[in-house]
């Protein structure tokens, strides 16, 4: 699930439902002694059910595989230092700490510890989780360091001193207690703050999804109710988020107003006037379609398109990224223009800024591709009766030039590549980029890229061949001779082809005795791409059942998503939800049609909104799967909206306290489609005779600190199914980890373990 940060109330009383409707409001208690002495009776009992040998060696190599040495450090360039945030076995909550360019580069980075996470959860005697570090320019000398106590979205906010390498005691330093808090520093003295100080929607600071409705400005040695606000939104928007741009020569003060999880304002002021108080007063709009995606750099305004927008000398489709000056599009004298625009199979999945040129990643049919637009292309025309090209293209889209990489991997064709500028402002190193490749089967190698500041007109034709450095290549993690990686393309309900990657043997035998798990996730634009996993690797791709056969990996690319831009996510928006769980069931119909796997050897795996996906599975298609694991779950659409930060994705899923809405959402509300359409022979688990009979085994899992969609969803549907004599349904609640389920390594190998190995002994072993 996307977050939109802010501390949450545990139970909003609503109307939404009675005691008599829901059996289980109890359970809604999140910290209630009831509620959780139910949890620690499921816990014992999930444990004791996977309690092996087998287990112990699974969770032993998933801890390795996660604490492993060999593992790529990745770096964060601030000044002359590259920074870098570490766990290991011997430092599980982590290390905060920094080294230079050249002994990075040599594989011998020295590194000079700044924070150690344990020491201070032990000093402290809190559980520490490590949210990020915000640096103050420009001397890099301060930090804003975020703290969460129990690895959810709340966060202590403190400053460090990284000359001293501590913590500064309040009041001389900013201390600013756990809440959902956003913070960026203006100054060396002053903070813009987004944080609930009274979580009331009513007649606090919060919004009705639980987050900040205010930016104050904090000035050092000022507690927060002494700050004066200067930004505020209705406390029925999602939230007010905002940031200070510092960049030497373009600094400048951004605020938003999220209306909902999609549509937004936003606005910019100039560092003189951020201290003016009140609702929006030195505020400038910017005026572009609500649903779009904006981001102010240097100069730059880009406004990514997710909706049709109709300029005076162009229409633009979703799916484009436009580009023109901040100062040219504030006085009207600047019309943006597109750097992107997208084909049926073709959408931008990220862009970034040089010194010299706008950076974008581009997804054809699910695979990474990286262009360059120099910024001479952008500025070097006038949109206002500047012809377009004889193809119908703006000028600068013919400037674009393809980065050229060479393949790390023939086996593997589908890279994903994560793409990030070192430092655009640093004169040494303004065009030099992050490059990491990954795959299905290629371990992660970190590259560092070198473009010329100018291409040569013959790149036009032959791409860009950047100056590559081999930064570090991540290890082998798993045994991956004799698989491969292919993608297929099944066919939905509606028509609509559905891609689909599966990892397994290239010599596949297609009798349907191979055991595969799905992974889907299907909302919120969020694209699943394929990576390299060394979990996966072990605890499914190299392991045999007793028949010889291995398991087989299938990453589903279902609507919802992000894969193919803005049109594929909103298909399947609140009531078109459906095609979401039609494309899920689309490529699982395909694997069975295809011979890869039947249904007792057929499992799938979501979490989040993916855990919705997996609950859907269950009540709607439980004829196709064998096992699931559903993990960190929305399953109650009837009050999903009033736990936790559920009110902030009213626009992704639709609004139960509007009848209308109500009427589709309960189609793909678990929690009532247990009682409204229940299972043929569900009481006799996946095992009953006759197709469409029985549930798949089900794991549901989450975290009692998830603070974004909460644990309760998760407690219901498991405690709903066991009263309803459901067999084979399973629960499982770590006390912290936050919405990522797992705090450090050990944690998440734990959790993985629990459900890689839950759904092997269903699907592969039989021995569940």
């Amino acid at each position: 699930m996307q977050q939109n940060p802010h501390s949450v109330p545990t139970v909003t009383s609503t109307g939404l439902a009675t005691e008599a409707e829901d059996e289980f409001l109890w359970l809604e208690d999140i910290h209630g002694e009831r509620p959780l002495d139910w949890v620690r009776e499921q816990d014992a009992r999930t444990e004791a059910l996977l309690a092996s040998d087998g287990f112990d060696a699974l969770q032993r190599d998933l801890t390795a595989i996660l604490d492993s040495p060999d593992r790529i450090p990745h770096v964060t360039k601030r000044g002359d230092w590259y920074y870098n945030f570490w766990r290991d076995g011997e430092h599980p909550r982590g290390l905060w700490r920094r080294t230079r360019w050249e002994p990075y580069l040599a594989g011998d980075p020295q590194w000079e510890v700044l924070l150690d996470v344990d020491a201070l959860a032990a000093q402290e005697g809190t559980d520490w989780v490590f949210a990020g570090a915000r640096l103050l320019r420009p001397d890099w000398d301060r930090a804003l360091l975020r703290l969460s106590p129990d690895g959810g979205d709340a966060v202590a906010v403190r400053e460090f001193d990284l000359a001293t390498r501590a913590f500064v005691p309040a009041p001389e330093g900013f201390d600013l207690p756990v809440a959902k808090t956003q913070a960026s520093w203006i100054d060396r003295d002053r903070l813009l703050v987004g944080t609930v100080t009274d979580p009331d929607p009513a007649d606090g600071d919060a919004t009705r999804s639980s987050y900040a409705r205010t930016l104050r400005v904090l000035q050092r040695g000022q507690t927060l109710t002494e700050a004066p606000t200067v930004f505020e939104v209705d406390a029925a928007h999602v939230a007010a988020f905002g940031g200070h741009d510092s960049t030497p020569g373009w600094e400048r003060t951004v605020a938003i107003d999220a209306v909902d999880f999609y549509r937004s304002t936003t606005w910019l002021r100039e560092p003189e006037s951020i201290d003016s108080p009140g609702e929006r007063p030195g505020w400038r709009l910017l005026e572009v379609p609500l649903d779009a995606e904006v981001d102010v750099h240097r100069q730059w305004l880009t406004v990514f398109l997710k909706s049709e927008w109709e300029l005076p000398t162009a229409v633009h489709p979703a799916g484009s990224l436009l580009v023109c000056t901040v100062d040219g599009f504030l006085d009207g004298s600047e019309e943006p223009r597109a750097a992107f625009l997208p084909a049926p199979d073709r959408t931008l999945s990220a862009w970034t800024w040089t010194a010299a040129h706008l950076v974008l990643t581009v997804l054809q049919d699910v695979a990474s591709t990286l262009y360059a637009l120099p910024q001479t292309a952008l500025a070097a025309h006038d949109p206002r009766g500047t012809p377009q090209s004889t193809a119908g293209r703006p000028p600068a889209l013919g400037a674009t030039r393809r980065i050229r990489l060479a393949h790390p991997n023939p086996a593997d064709p589908f890279l994903t590549l994560g793409v990030s500028a070192v430092d655009d402002e640093d004169p040494d190193c303004g065009n030099d980029l992050w490059i990491t490749a990954t795959g299905a089967l290629t371990p992660p190698t970190l590259l560092r890229a070198t473009l010329p500041a100018e291409l040569e007109e013959s790149s036009r034709l032959d791409g860009v061949v950047p100056d590559l450095v081999t930064v570090r290549t991540g290890p082998e993690q798993f045994d991956a001779s004799g698989l491969a990686v292919r993608q297929h393309f099944a066919v939905s309900d509606d028509g609509t082809r559905v891609p689909y990657f599966q990892i397994g043997p290239e010599d596949l035998e297609n009798d349907g005795a191979n055991p595969v798990v799905m992974d889907g996730y299907g909302g919120f634009l969020a694209s699943k791409l394929p990576g390299y996993s060394g979990v996966y690797g072990r605890g499914w791709l190299s392991r045999r059942n007793s028949a010889g056969r291995r398991g087989i990996h299938v990453i589903a690319n279902i609507r919802g998503g992000g894969e193919y831009g803005p049109d594929w996510h909103r298909a399947a928006l609140q009531e078109n939800r459906h095609r979401a769980y039609e494309d899920f069931a689309a490529v699982a119909r395909d694997l069975i049609r295809r011979g890869v796997t039947d249904r007792s050897h057929l499992a799938a795996t979501g979490r989040s909104n993916g855990g919705l996906l997996m609950g859907n599975m269950a009540t709607t298609y439980p004829e196709l799967f064998g096992a699931l694991s559903c993990g960190v779950p929305l399953l109650d659409m009837r009050r999903y909206t009033v736990l936790s930060a559920g009110h902030s994705w009213i626009a992704e899923y639709g609004d139960p306290e509007d009848p209308e809405q109500w009427e589709y959402l309960r189609t793909f509300s678990p929690y009532h489609l247990l009682l409204e359409r229940p299972v043929p022979g569900a009481e006799a688990g996946r095992d009953a005779e006759g197709p469409g009979t029985g549930y798949p085994d089900l794991l549901v899992w989450t975290a009692t600190s998830d603070d974004r969609v909460g644990p309760v969803q998760a407690r219901k549907m498991a405690a709903r199914m066991m009263r309803l004599g459901v067999p084979n349904v399973w629960f499982h609640e770590d006390l912290e980890g936050g919405h990522a389920g797992a705090s450090d390594n050990r944690q998440a190998a734990a959790l993985h373990a629990r459900s890689l190995e839950f759904l092997w002994r269903s699907v592969a072993d039989d021995s569940l």
